[in-house]
C-alpha cells in the first residue's frame, strides 16, 4: 500500500492513526496500544508521519526517524481548526493529517535529547523558583497574623527569619511550622542553586550558548534556554520571525488596507520572552545607574525613547532588538561585535 501520510494521535496508551495517500484519498484508520505502536511503524512503508507538538511527540518522532519515516509536528492551536464536527480520537488524528497536507503550515523541528535536557532543568528551576516564591508569601502572611512583618526580597526573609524565631512569642505549635517552613525554604534554595551549576556546565562546554552571553543583557540562562529552544535558528526566515515567534512583535489586526497594531502578542515561549525582557530591564537599569554609559552610541536609541516612552514599553524594544541579535548570531555562526568599538 503506497502510504505518503499519516496522523497520528499520541496519547498514554491508546494512538490513533489515519492514513491518506497522495491525493488525500483516507486508506485506513488504526487504533494502536503502546505496545503496538513501534511494531506497527516498522512494518509500513516509508511515509510522513503529523502528529501535535505536544507532550512526547519529540520522542516518538526521534523513535520514527529511527526506523526511516520522516516526521512533521505541527503547532496544536493550527491544527485545531481542521477538525469537524465532534471532538474524538479518530478525528483528531485526520484533523492532523489534512493540516500536514497545508504547504505554510509551520512545522516545530524536532528537538534532541541534549536540548530536551536543558529545556527540562529549566522548567525544573522554573518551578522550584515558582514555589520558593510562594513559601515565602505563604511565612509572610502567616507571621503577619501576629503581628510580625517582614520586608521585601528573599535575602531579608532568610536573614531575618532565625531571628525572630528564636526572640518572637509566637505559639509553640506555630514556631515549629514556621521552622519547617524555613528548612523547606533553605532546601529549595539548595536545588536551585544545584541546577543552577547543571545548566552552567552545559552552557560552558557549547560554544553557541558562550557566544550568545557575550551580548548585553544575555545572560547564561536566557543563552542557554534560546539554544535548546531553536538550535541554529534555521526554521526562521529571518531576525523579525523570531522575535514574532517569542511574542515580541505588536499583535496586527488589520482589515480593508487600514494597519492596526496593538500590544505585543505574546506568543511563543513565556519562559524565553520573560528572560528576554528581565534582561533588557537589566539593561535600562544600568544605563541609568552609570553616567558614563550615557556616552555611548549603542544606547543612545533607548534614552532618546526613555524620553518619551514608559519604561516598560522601551525594555519590550530592546528585548525585541536583541531578540534580532541572537537569531543573526546563531543563523549565521558570528560573534557579537560592540558597535561603540566597531564606530571607533
Amino acid at each position: 500500500m503506497d502510504t505518503y501520510l499519516i496522523g497520528l494521535d499520541i496519547a498514554k496508551n491508546v494512538f490513533t492513526a489515519h492514513a491518506i495517500d497522495r491525493t488525500g484519498k483516507p486508506l485506513f484508520r488504526k487504533k494502536l496500544s503502546r505496545s503496538e505502536l513501534l511494531p506497527f511503524f516498522a512494518s509500513v512503508s516509508v511515509s510522513t508521519i503529523a502528529m501535535e507538538a505536544c507532550g512526547g511527540a519529540h520522542h516518538w518522532a526521534r523513535k520514527f526517524q529511527e526506523l526511516g519515516h520522516q516526521t512533521q509536528l505541527l503547532p496544536a492551536q493550527h491544527v485545531k481548526p481542521f477538525l469537524r464536527g465532534q471532538k474524538n480520537d479518530m478525528r483528531d488524528a485526520q484533523a492532523i493529517a489534512e493540516a500536514a497536507l497545508m504547504p505554510t503550515m509551520h512545522r516545530v523541528p524536532t528537538k534532541s535529547v541534549e536540548q530536551q535536557t536543558i529545556l527540562s532543568l529549566h522548567r525544573l528551576r522554573t518551578g522550584w523558583v515558582e514555589e520558593r516564591t510562594a513559601l515565602s508569601n505563604r511565612i509572610r502572611g502567616l507571621l503577619a497574623e501576629f503581628g510580625i512583618a517582614i520586608g521585601q526580597g528573599l535575602s531579608v526573609l532568610r536573614n531575618k527569619l532565625p531571628r525572630i524565631l528564636q526572640e518572637s512569642d509566637l505559639p509553640g505549635l506555630l514556631r515549629t511550622g514556621i521552622e519547617r517552613c524555613r528548612l523547606h525554604f533553605l532546601a529549595l534554595d539548595a536545588e536551585i542553586a544545584q541546577v543552577e551549576r547543571d545548566i552552567q556546565s552545559w552552557h560552558l562546554q557549547h560554544e553557541q550558548s558562550k557566544r550568545l552571553a557575550d551580548i548585553p543583557g544575555i545572560g547564561m540562562l536566557t543563552a542557554t534556554q534560546v539554544v535548546a529552544l531553536i538550535g541554529n535558528g534555521a526554521q526562521f526566515r529571518n531576525g523579525r520571525h523570531f522575535a514574532a515567534w517569542v511574542g515580541l512583535v505588536p499583535r496586527q489586526y488589520s482589515t480593508g488596507g487600514v494597519t492596526r497594531l496593538g500590544r505585543i502578542s505574546k506568543r511563543g515561549s513565556i519562559h524565553l520572552r520573560s528572560l528576554l525582557i528581565h534582561g533588557a530591564r537589566t539593561v535600562i537599569r544600568w544605563l541609568i545607574q552609570k553616567p558614563e554609559a550615557k556616552t555611548s552610541g549603542r544606547y543612545r536609541w533607548i534614552l532618546e525613547l526613555l524620553k518619551r516612552m514608559h519604561p516598560n514599553k522601551v525594555a519590550v524594544a530592546l528585548a525585541n532588538k536583541q531578540a534580532r541579535t541572537v537569531w543573526n548570531m546563531l543563523h549565521y555562526n558570528t560573534r557579537y561585535h560592540d558597535p561603540d568599538v566597531l564606530a571607533a
